[in-house]
């Protein structure tokens, strides 16, 4: 009997998982079709921003649903080819800068990106705040 509970408890476990993990994938896609509308329509400064918003709800989604090794792989490696990228456009940069950018960008979507997650798996905000770290103030004036 308890090895049915067991199974029963990991198979309900699993099946949220899975259903959080098709929620924000069809979150991300409905907010790729948005990012690529405002794109077109936005200059190159607001472009920009706009994309480094979209990698940031990317990647907090990425850290939401990451599944233990693999997840973890998977986040790791797209993060270092986000960092590639970010250094083609900004050769002098270092992985310091580019990581108090990463938060500060971060940190202005966080809420939204909290508020289109299901309320019952949704954390408080000043909770999730805490956790961020705050940039030194040197670099945070280099990086804009």
């Amino acid at each position: 009997m308890k090895k049915l509970l067991a199974f029963f408890r990991n198979t309900m476990f699993l099946g949220a998982l899975c259903l959080l993990l098709l929620t924000t994938t069809i979150g991300a896609i409905t907010l790729g079709i948005q990012t690529a509308a405002t794109l077109t329509a936005a200059t190159s400064t607001a472009v920009a921003k706009a994309v480094m918003k979209t990698k940031a709800k990317a990647r907090i989604r990425r850290a939401v649903v990451a599944i233990p090794v693999v997840g973890l792989g998977a986040m790791v490696y797209f993060e270092e080819r986000n960092f590639r990228e970010w250094k083609d456009e900004h050769p002098e940069g270092t992985r310091q800068e580019y990581g108090c950018e990463v938060v500060d960008m971060t940190a202005e979507v966080l809420e939204e990106v909290l508020q289109e997650l299901p309320e019952y798996v949704r954390p408080e905000p000043e909770t999730v705040f805490k956790l961020i770290p705050k940039c030194e103030s040197e670099l945070a004036g280099r990086v804009a």
